[in-house]
């Protein structure tokens, strides 16, 4: 094996997970956004949602294009996962990884980004 092919395979382990999130389905994260974000996102993510209505600070607009352009998805898959603190965002924004398989979060983000176009 040359050094130019175990760097190949070296990039592509490193990359492997962060490129699988980008598999989404976004018709699934419809419904996974609706039983756990829309309540304080908004129905459209604009951060309108019922409860969101006494948050301070209030949430994220998730259909602000511009500011969802700077987001990852491997940064939304941390703080849908890990909750706010763990990503130095609002305490405000539960963890949702002991109820959430990685592929509804993963289906959860492709719907998000669906917001923002």
């Amino acid at each position: 094996m040359t050094g130019r092919e175990r760097i190949a395979i070296a990039a592509a382990l490193i990359l492997a997970p962060t490129l699988a999130w980008g598999a989404g389905d976004a018709a699934k994260g419809k419904d996974i956004y609706a039983a756990n974000c829309a309540a304080c996102h908004g129905d459209t993510g604009k951060g309108d949602g019922p409860a969101g209505a006494a948050l301070d600070p209030k949430p994220r607009d998730l259909s602000d294009k511009a500011v969802m352009a700077k987001v990852t998805d491997q940064q939304m898959t941390d703080v849908i996962k890990k909750g706010g603190p763990a990503v130095g965002k609002s305490a405000l924004m539960a963890p949702f990884g002991d109820s959430l398989k990685d592929e509804e979060i993963a289906d959860a983000v492709a719907f998000i980004r669906s917001l923002a176009k």
